[in-house]
């Protein structure tokens, strides 16, 4: 356990070699340097570098991981404290630091950050405004303040681009968080207080109290186009006045918050918890299907909106779950959803499936002419296309060679038997025939389960599997 958390040599950064082994990537003047320092130091002298992961989203922080011996996670923009909820949730003793910018946290993570302050949850946020997209190029941040040019704002901030958002006001409204404040680091006074507030916050953190956001008025001097004296002085006579200094809230010395429980990895708990048994449903496969491929299948459902892809595409999953593979389901609810084209991944492995997307999937089952037309091309040589022959005049003719095409009448069966939703399960009946995917019991097992509460379905949903199978039998012939 060290006096600080930052490394002592950069290795990450140009593998710490010379100059760039012991300084950072961040400009002259800037202030995340010390805002990484004060944050560092707050964590060795509480003794938590052992219990502390730091959050990192897109922006000029993106490489916090160089510089601080502690946990690292690395997340798309603005989403840190969404990411730091799930690492607080898997280990409620950890300490975690959710470090952002303005750009990051005021903007694109805006429905992040407050969601995540009015939950609540002991979690500390240190948010670097510096009134600026910094790392993209000096673009107008939500922060940037009045009559302040950028590359987005040439003529200055007008009133038509709508006001600075003050983020320590907007979080400490919230009922959430316990602790709120914002510091800067303008003079030796301020930055004494700026360390002061992060130790604090990270404290209030590790005795469970509650949510604290700690903001930081800092420089950068780049965008500014000033000398780091000068953008002290800017943030000093500018920023000051707009984002008032001080404590916005403070309720710990009465907050607590409820006690997490690390998750549970006992399966019996866990089938309690849902409602589940551990019964095993009848299993009918003798094996993996790999004469479709070795150890994962790929699938796409696609077609309009109440086409029933998704549902099929589920009762696959299902199927697969109770076979006793792996299998996940991917949906995809596009704009087009209503008469155009959405659809369903699925994947069936023999132990894990280590990618859900089905890019080039080996069997597609298309319910109309666009779902047809898109993916068709996407099934690689020896894969197979079940499509609704009802709706769709011809196949297209970029299908690769080898593909096998069955088309089947998904839709007027179903309107034959009656109830045109089924046209779904008359889909899932070709594709059993079409493939052998699994034993037409594994299917009607599925379908079963899935109808256990409208128990007087089951019977046309039997009927529309065994018709679609009987067509795409006809269809070998």
């Amino acid at each position: 356990m060290s006096a600080t958390a930052i490394y002592p040599l950069f290795e990450r950064h140009s593998h710490g070699q010379g100059i760039k082994g012991h300084s950072t990537h961040y400009c002259p003047g800037c202030g995340h340097g010390l805002a990484h320092k004060y944050l560092a130091e707050a964590i060795g002298e509480l003794g938590l570098q052992d219990r502390t992961i730091a959050v990192s989203p897109v922006g000029c922080s993106v490489f916090l991981y160089y510089y601080l011996d502690v946990g690292n996670t690395q997340v798309a923009h603005g989403r840190a404290p969404a990411v730091a909820i799930g690492h607080k949730m898997a280990n409620p003793d950890s300490i975690l630091v959710s470090y952002q910018g303005d750009g990051d946290l005021a903007s694109i993570g805006l429905a992040e950050i407050v969601s995540t302050a009015q939950l609540g949850m002991p979690i500390t946020v240190i948010f670097i405004n510096n009134a600026i997209y910094g790392m993209t190029g000096g673009q107008m941040a939500p922060t940037s303040l009045m009559g302040q040019k950028t590359s987005t704002s040439p003529h200055g901030r007008l009133a038509l681009y709508g006001q600075p958002t003050r983020m320590a006001e907007m979080i400490a409204g919230l009922d959430g968080p316990v602790y709120v404040e914002r510091v800067a680091l303008f003079d030796n006074k301020q930055r004494v207080r700026a360390k002061k507030a992060i130790k604090r916050a990270l404290e209030i953190q590790a005795q469970n109290k509650g949510f604290t956001f700690v903001e930081v008025l800092a420089e950068c001097p780049t965008h500014l186009g000033l000398e780091p004296e000068e953008a002290e002085e800017w943030v000093k006579t500018n920023m000051v006045p707009v984002f008032p200094l001080g404590v916005k809230k403070d309720t710990s010395e009465t907050a607590a918050f409820p006690k997490l429980e690390p998750p549970t990895y006992d399966a019996g708990r866990v089938l309690g918890i849902i409602g589940a048994t551990a019964e095993q449903p009848p299993r009918h496969s003798k094996g993996f299907p790999s004469h479709i491929a070795p150890s994962d299948i790929s699938l796409k459902f696609a077609g309009a909106g109440g086409d029933g892809a998704q549902t099929a595409a589920m009762l696959i999953t299902f199927a697969a779950i109770n076979e006793g593979f792996d299998s996940t389901h991917i949906p995809s609810y596009g704009p087009e959803s209503r008469g155009g084209t959405s659809y369903a991944d699925v994947h069936v492995a023999k132990a894990e499936v280590t990618s859900p997307a089905s890019p080039t999937p080996n069997i597609l089952v298309a319910f109309n002419a666009p779902s047809l037309a898109k993916f068709g091309c996407t099934v690689p040589t020896g894969g197979t296309v079940v499509y609704d022959s009802s709706v769709i005049a011809e196949v297209p003719s970029d299908l690769q060679p080898g593909v096998k095409v069955v088309g089947v009448p998904f839709a007027q069966t179903a309107k034959d038997l009656g109830k045109v939703v089924v046209k779904n399960v008359v889909a899932l009946g070709a594709l059993q025939e079409a493939t052998g995917l699994f034993p037409k019991e594994a299917f009607l097992t599925a379908i079963r389960l899935a109808l256990k509460e409208k128990a007087k379905l089951i019977p046309l949903n039997e009927e529309a599997f065994a018709r679609g199978a009987a067509l795409a039998r006809e269809m070998k012939k």
